[in-house]
């Protein structure tokens, strides 16, 4: 019950005609740049962004991810930690309810991690050298077939 009216109160906050993106960097990482050129690059394509800081635990991330009436999270590591956060996150939202957010993720992946994270949940792995265009059109295309305000009814 209290996770319906949180995520009410965030669809009231909701920018018309906008998708509403989580950018999250969970764990000890400390490095924010690129997470953060990720973040004006989607506001610049049009997204609702809302950057969390660094050093967030999954039950922060998931706990905002739904506060804020989320479409989808983006989840970047470059610790190594990648295996155990970020199916973390996906577990959280699904188990609070919210298993339709679109998780996606970043940084310093090794190619082997890849297919096992996409198994947890984590739908899209964005690698060293993917360009922006690259997280905007995916996103875009994902995120095409829900309309921002698709919990609203």
């Amino acid at each position: 019950m209290a996770s319906r009216v949180r995520r009410g109160v965030g669809r009231l906050a909701r920018m018309p005609g906008k998708h509403r993106i989580i950018v999250a960097k969970p764990g000890l990482d400390g490095h924010d740049r690129g997470v953060k050129v990720i973040a004006r690059s989607l506001r610049d394509a049009g997204f609702e962004v809302i950057y969390t800081g660094l050093h967030q635990t999954p039950e922060q991330i998931a706990e905002t991810t739904i506060q804020e009436d989320a479409d989808a999270v983006g989840l970047s590591c470059h610790s190594g930690a990648h295996m155990t956060l970020f199916p973390k996150v996906v577990t959280l939202l699904r188990d609070k309810g919210a298993g339709d957010v679109v998780v996606f993720g970043g940084g310093i992946i090794p190619k082997d991690d890849i297919p096992k994270l996409q198994e947890a949940g984590i739908e899209k792995i964005f690698t060293p050298g993917a360009s922006t265009g690259e997280i905007v059109d995916w996103l875009n295309e994902r995120l095409s077939d829900h309309l921002p305000d698709h919990r609203a009814s």
